[in-house]
């Protein structure tokens, strides 16, 4: 199975103990804990006339302005925030596939995996990395399958996956769509910068094409050098190359839609003659505390 963007290309990390692993156990039983707070929500929700369809991210879009500025989170404040588990209730209670349209579904699952990713990080902050959540660090917890990605905690219209299933069985392959990669976001700095609203279907092609220009023109996660065309990308492009195209040139060509104006012409004009490598990730916590 394909691995997470969060999950791929480990790097030296320290190792497993049985203290991770007792942590590891620790965390997947407290998951437990808040899926059955979580059921019992919408359970009561069912009797509440006018619940808000999950259609409508209103809820979640209040959420994010009130704790989200320039991409960074306030873990802190977000994890006394009711209002995050009632949004995650109002998904549990709403199947994707009964949905009028597909940008409906693609909202709501591109909502979901960023609404679980903050909740997964709150109910345990403080933590410096998302992958202290995991067993093992990066390597070994990408080799046993105990990332945070591979935690099966999510529910969606009452079906409970793992983040991993959410991109890799549903996201990337039902809507072959490479702009989400800009929208869903893994707590890191150097994940694309988490957008203050949620996405809904009405606006959600301009609101993709957005989060790619940010992403791409920010100088730090993205950066170019025509006079010497060199581009230093993501990791993101490499760890998905598929996803954008099968050659650097390929990649490039997709990019120079986000890119700088001045950058965008001279890729689409000459793509091949770039040469490509990648910027470092930086997976410390995209909280407000992070340098």
């Amino acid at each position: 199975m394909a691995r997470s963007s969060c999950a791929s290309s480990p790097e030296p990390t320290r190792g497993d103990s049985p203290r991770r692993i007792r942590r590891w156990d620790s965390l997947a039983a407290r998951v437990a804990n808040r899926n059955m707070i979580v059921r019992l929500i919408v359970l009561l929700s069912w009797s509440v006339p006018g619940l808000a369809a999950a259609s409508d991210h209103a809820l979640f879009s209040a959420v994010l302005a009130d704790h989200v500025r320039d991409g960074r989170v306030d873990y802190a404040a977000l994890r006394h925030d009711a209002r995050l588990s009632r949004y995650l209730a109002q998904l549990a209670d709403t199947s994707p596939d009964e949905l009028a349209s597909e940008a409906e579904r693609l909202a709501l699952w591109i909502n979901a995996y960023n609404a679980y990713t903050l909740k997964l990080v709150a109910d345990d902050y403080p933590v410096k990395s998302i992958h202290d959540l995991g067993t093992g660090g990066r390597i070994l917890g990408w080799l046993l399958n105990r990332t945070p990605w591979d935690i099966r905690f999510a529910v969606v219209g009452g079906r409970t996956l793992t983040l991993n299933e959410i991109e890799h069985e549903i996201l990337r392959p039902q809507f072959e769509e490479p702009r989400l990669h800009f929208a869903i976001v893994c707590a890191a700095v150097s994940c694309p910068p988490l957008r203050a609203e949620a996405y809904q279907a009405d606006r959600l092609d301009a609101q993709l094409d957005d989060q790619g220009r940010r992403f791409l023109r920010d100088g730090v996660r993205n950066q170019f050098d025509v006079a010497g065309r060199r581009a230093r990308l993501s990791p993101i492009f490499s760890w998905f190359a598929e996803d954008f195209g099968k050659t650097d040139a390929a990649v490039l060509r997709y990019v120079s839609r986000f890119a700088p104006p001045d950058v965008g012409r001279e890729l689409a004009a000459g793509a091949d003659r770039w040469s490509v490598s990648a910027t470092d990730y930086d997976w410390s916590l995209n909280d407000f505390k992070s340098p």
